[in-house]
């Protein structure tokens, strides 16, 4: 099972989440994840509604990063180098470049979510105690040691 920290949140959501050292401590502990990126005026950005710290693109390029793309800008950008990325809206899924199912978990207990290569996100939400997908990702990740 691959185990994703939403924006770098282990046991709960903090206002660390989407900061480098936070993302940083999450990925030394074992997990992988899932962080929010702006590309605004040639310059890289962590923040999730809003642009907080500007980034390298080296940062990017850690292995075990799942970029949300935040713009349609930030998600043309990023698919110029080798790294799981994806943009999404409202949809309940989405394809990243490395070919997984980005699922919301209120849709995972239906046929996408079931696929061998979806990621149920934020289970947590729906109180999901059963899974059928290759990964979860989460803002307490920590719970789903097995």
């Amino acid at each position: 099972m691959i185990l994703i920290a939403h924006r770098g949140n282990i046991e709960g959501k903090t206002s660390f989440e989407n900061t480098p050292n936070y993302i940083l401590n999450a990925l030394q502990k074992g997990y992988e994840c899932e962080i929010d990126v702006h590309f605004k005026n040639e310059s890289w950005f962590l923040g999730h509604d809003n642009i907080l710290t500007e980034i390298s693109i080296n940062f990017l390029l850690l292995s075990k990063l799942w970029l949300h793309a935040k713009t349609i800008p930030t998600i043309h950008e990023l698919m110029k180098y080798d790294v799981n990325c994806f943009y999404h809206e409202n949809d309940p899924c989405v394809l990243t470049s490395k070919g997984y199912i980005w699922t919301y978990t209120g849709y995972s207990l239906g046929p996408v979510g079931r696929q061998n290569n979806s990621i149920c996100v934020l289970p947590e939400l729906y109180d999901v105690k059963q899974f059928d997908c290759i990964g979860i990702c989460s803002d307490n990740i920590k719970k789903y040691l097995k």
